[in-house]
């Protein structure tokens, strides 16, 4: 741009002084198109210089936006992070938690079984020791009385019901004579285990009575019972200390009073023997074999 101005000036100068000839004029004229060509030249890498200028601007303010949008995305990562990190650690401090009460819901568990295992070890010994003094109390009993006679032991303690049919007459506390043989049985048992106590119970069924000194069914079982315990007692000579009589009227039903068979199986008589534990236990060495 200089050199053009140069020679502009210097064309100029060389009109003023005088005419030129024609070697010196192509000669300047030859300079003239160079520098005018390079002028062009200039001008063009001036303009795209400019231009690659505006861009790299351009650029640098994509590239800055594009930083700032990088920035932003990083920090909202390492919140993403620490949020995570706090569940994880939440997750390992409740995972430990939760393996101690699993730990200990294994030792509940452990400890239940084995408790339930003793548990059926101990029914299993009890079944056992009931079965084995069923066995020695039945069998003295024929056929015909075990029909009317039902022994069963739970927890230690017989519980032997006879049915009022095979013990008195109709409508009446008094004994039969049937009733003595069985009753001599299990008098025998009795006297055989002097340590047992000894409760006979009397039971009747809804069906009201009333007779000459009989007022209700409370009377009627208590002098049932009564009758038993004395017959024990006088005719069989079991220890009066170990007996106790009661009565419990219609109030202990097994069945429905609603039917004939379900008045007669309330009507009964129980006699409950109550062992010592240390002679129940003993039991297991005296019964017989079952059959």
């Amino acid at each position: 741009m200089k050199n053009f101005s140069l020679l502009v000036v210097f064309a100029s100068a060389l009109v003023l002084t005088g005419c030129v000839s024609k070697k010196q004029y192509a000669e300047l004229q030859s300079s003239y198109n160079k520098l005018n060509a390079s002028y062009e030249d200039l001008s063009g890498r001036y303009g795209q210089a400019c231009i690659d200028l505006a861009k790299s601007g351009e650029k640098v303010s994509s590239l800055d936006a594009l930083l700032e949008t990088e920035r932003s995305r990083n920090e909202e990562l390492k919140k993403s992070l620490s949020a995570a990190q706090r569940s994880l650690d939440k997750s390992l401090q409740q995972n430990t938690q939760g393996s101690v009460n699993i730990s200990k819901l294994v030792d509940e568990i452990n400890a239940s079984n084995k408790f339930i295992k003793q548990l059926v070890e101990a029914k299993t010994k009890s079944d056992s020791l009931n079965q084995a003094l069923t066995n020695k109390l039945t069998r003295s009993l024929s056929r015909d009385e075990l029909s009317d006679v039902d022994v069963q032991v739970l927890k230690g303690v017989v519980y032997i019901s006879l049915a009022d049919n095979m013990l008195y007459k109709s409508g009446s506390y008094e004994i039969n004579d049937r009733a003595g043989e069985t009753l001599a049985k299990i008098a025998k048992i009795i006297t055989d285990y002097r340590d047992y106590d000894v409760l006979v119970e009397g039971n009747t069924d809804d069906v009201p009575i009333s007779r000459t000194n009989i007022r209700n069914n409370w009377d009627l079982s208590a002098l049932r019972a009564s009758s038993v315990v004395q017959a024990l007692q006088n005719t069989y000579g079991v220890d009066p200390k170990r007996l106790t009589c009661g009565g419990r009227g219609q109030y202990n039903p097994i069945a429905p009073n609603t039917t004939e068979i379900g008045r007669q199986r309330n009507r009964r008589t129980q006699i409950i023997i109550t062992p010592k534990l240390d002679e129940f236990l003993d039991l297991i060495d005296q019964a017989p074999a079952e059959q």
